[in-house]
């Protein structure tokens, strides 16, 4: 495919859906769907249209090929998929057009987008339903399949259960979770999990809040930071369930490694390679700059926006703890920031100035957010090279722009300061 054949004007995106058998016999392609949510690793949308479509029953593997370099509306995006049951007759398969497959035994390609993973997933989540004294009561619907996670959602006797698959760096999370619930935090309740990254968690009514009136915002940075207040103590716990240590010297020691990757420096020119050096190497000094402010490393969440929440009007639930660690509390504070309307930034920053005041009267907050911004921006670079280092290589397009942009925005905010 290419980006030439989407219609003029869409914003959603087109997929064809290469057909596998479990046994790796390659069928071929369905004929592209025009689906109306542009988001790759969206998958609900996909498998109803191919059931309403082609009357086929399957389970989304993996992204295969994109038309565009970065996840953008508009996009020709295919799929590899998994057929289920039995294949409808006449279904209307094209010869698949060759375009490389990778092998299963790619040691980075995630349980869940391998022949038979997401299968594997569904029975381990049935067992432990099993165990918990309760069963499903219907099909499972797959909503999320990507690098990141897969997302699925079951109908069982006691609610709606949904199973999360994370990738190795991130399986801290369901133990972060219960860290967190334990000391009253509203986050999903953990049912089960094991050391390969998969849980079952109790479904959190609502949706997710990725657009939240004002009122709204500034309950989500109260009730937060009150929640890394109570962390600030806890530095041992938080890095015993595996999370990130994202305290003074990693920061150092992870930028220096950032700045010294040939890989990434040939994204950047010649001036962007010199000002990140310049940037590393003030990064000692910068730090020293920060902590004299008065707040202290802590929980972070690593992903803090709007859209991470989830609200059914009465409670506020923080989902997806996948990049939590410790460190200093405004990282968050950062990325929060960068997921809001640019009219309510100034007084969003206020109540987040304000609630931590409110705990330490005599940090200098209002210094502390704009000292950590060049600091967080950097730290978001490792964060990403990260991601790229532990994916196969058809799924970097959703993170490869992200390291240098991120050094980029790390320079500009040094250079402004």
């Amino acid at each position: 495919m290419s980006g030439s054949t989407t219609t003029p004007g869409f914003a959603g995106r087109r997929v064809r859906a290469l057909v596998i058998r479990g046994d790796g016999d390659l069928l071929g392609c369905l004929p592209p769907i025009e689906l109306p949510v542009p988001w790759w690793p969206e998958t609900a949308d996909l498998l109803a249209a191919l059931r309403a479509s082609f009357g086929l029953n399957a389970l989304v593997l993996r992204l295969l090929t994109t038309s565009t370099p970065r996840l953008e509306p508009g996009a020709d995006v295919t799929y590899a998929v998994e057929l289920v049951g039995q294949l409808p007759h006449r279904l209307p398969l094209e010869p698949y057009d060759g375009t490389a497959l990778g092998d299963d035994a790619d040691p980075l390609r995630m349980p869940w987008a391998r022949l038979g993973g997401v299968a594997a997933d569904i029975a381990w989540a049935d067992r432990q339903l099993g165990h918990l004294g309760c069963m499903r009561t219907g099909p499972v619907e797959q909503l999320k399949s990507w690098n990141l996670s897969l997302l699925l959602r079951m109908p069982t006797t006691e609610g709606t259960v949904w199973l999360k698959h994370v990738p190795p760096f991130m399986r801290h999370e369901a133990a972060v979770m219960r860290l967190v619930r334990q000391a009253g935090a509203s986050v999903p309740e953990v049912l089960a999990a094991d050391l390969l990254g998969r849980a079952l968690l109790k479904e959190a009514p609502g949706e997710d809040a990725y657009d939240p009136d004002e009122p709204l915002a500034i309950q989500m940075v109260e009730s937060f930071v009150a929640l890394q207040e109570r962390f600030a103590s806890r530095r041992d716990a938080i890095l015993a369930t595996g999370s990130q240590d994202w305290s003074r010297a990693t920061l150092v020691h992870e930028a220096s490694r950032l700045a010294a990757r040939d890989d990434l420096r040939a994204d950047l020119e010649l001036g962007e390679q010199a000002a990140l050096d310049q940037l590393v190497g003030e990064m000692p000094t910068r730090l020293e700059a920060l902590y004299e402010c008065g707040l202290v490393d802590t929980l972070i969440h690593g992903d803090f926006h709007p859209g991470n929440y989830r609200t059914d009007g009465q409670r506020l639930v923080l989902l997806d703890w996948g990049d939590c660690g410790v460190g200093h509390p405004l990282f968050d504070m950062t990325t929060f920031l960068n997921g809001v309307p640019i009219d309510s930034v100034t007084r969003l920053r206020d109540a987040w100035n304000a609630t931590w005041k409110g705990f330490h009267p005599a940090a200098d907050v209002t210094r502390a957010a704009e000292l950590v911004r060049p600091i967080a921006a950097l730290r978001l670079a490792s964060v990403y090279q990260r991601f790229l280092d532990g994916i196969e290589a058809s799924e970097h397009v959703y993170h490869r722009a992200d390291p240098p942009a991120w050094i980029r925005r790390a320079i500009t905010l040094a250079r402004n300061r």
